[in-house]
């Protein structure tokens, strides 16, 4: 008598596992729950890959400043030396220096 109860008890539990285990897989093949998956999936992508690309530039910025290093580029400049000029690409008419400069426009199409 024992012996019978003892099986049924383990069948009756291995068919209530069983059971739960099947319920739970259908429950993640489901379309709802595949999509979730994914977009869970697609946003760890995402933060890895942010990640790698904040690693990339930080490791640029460092080899850039040793570079610069290397080359001199971040001595201070000479107190004696004038300060770089910068040349303007076109000629500002709203700025006084190009105020008494008559302005016109210039249209390549009026040459022919």
């Amino acid at each position: 008598m024992f012996r019978r109860t003892f099986w049924f008890t383990a069948g009756a539990a291995a068919g209530v596992w069983a059971t739960t285990k099947v319920n739970r897989k259908l429950k993640q093949l489901t379309p709802e729950s595949l999509a979730a998956q994914a977009a869970n999936k697609a946003i760890e992508a995402g933060h890895k890959l942010k990640d790698f690309a904040l690693d990339v530039r930080d490791g640029m910025a460092q080899r850039e400043a040793e570079l610069d290093e290397a080359l001199g580029l971040n001595a201070e400049t000479d107190a004696g030396l004038p300060a770089p000029r910068r040349l303007a690409a076109i000629e500002n008419s709203n700025n006084p220096k190009y105020a008494d400069r008559p302005a016109y426009s210039y249209n390549r199409n009026e040459d022919h």
